[in-house]
């Protein structure tokens, strides 16, 4: 297990759509294994693949207090998405330094590929699914400051860009 370094913004990596996965083998394994020793190193909540430079369908979610309990997923989609909306205050390690308030349905039901091979549905609310839906946006090449408006987007890539010197 290692932690991997976090592409920079722009990294043509970050706006690409992920592969999908076809089997769980050992490689994906120890991919989620080196991303959640990334994410445990930020520290953070979530991590999706091509954010270390992998360009498949893989992302952890560990939003618990205790940590390990992270959910190993891959292929994730939503099926479901609850109409009750929170904010949540997201930044991602590929531009750091800077933030943003999101808003995203406070609870989502996501499909993906577990550890054992097979199919899971599994219901997220608050911060997991926040969490979830951040991750399932890099794996389709999207940042999370995709969803704010131009003006409030341009600023935040300025102030990174300042920040990072």
């Amino acid at each position: 297990m290692t932690v991997r370094r976090c592409l920079p913004w722009p990294s043509q990596c970050l706006r690409s759509v992920a592969a999908p996965v076809d089997a769980i083998t050992d490689e994906v394994r120890a991919i989620w294994d080196d991303m959640i020793d990334t994410m445990e190193a930020m520290p953070g909540v979530g991590l999706a693949a091509n954010q270390i430079g992998v360009l498949m369908r893989l992302a952890v979610v560990d939003a618990s207090e205790e940590r390990g309990r992270a959910v190993r997923m891959a292929n994730p989609e939503m099926l479901h998405s609850s109409v009750h909306l929170r904010w949540h205050e997201e930044a991602s390690p590929n531009l750091p330094g800077v933030f943003a308030a999101i808003e995203r349905p406070r609870a989502v039901t996501v499909r993906f590929l577990g550890v054992d091979g097979a199919v899971h549905e599994q219901d997220f609310v608050g911060l997991w699914a926040t969490s979830v839906q951040h991750q399932i946006d890099h794996l389709n090449g999207k940042m999370y400051f995709d969803h704010l408006g131009k003006t409030k987007r341009d600023m935040l890539i300025k102030r990174a860009k300042k920040l990072k010197g």
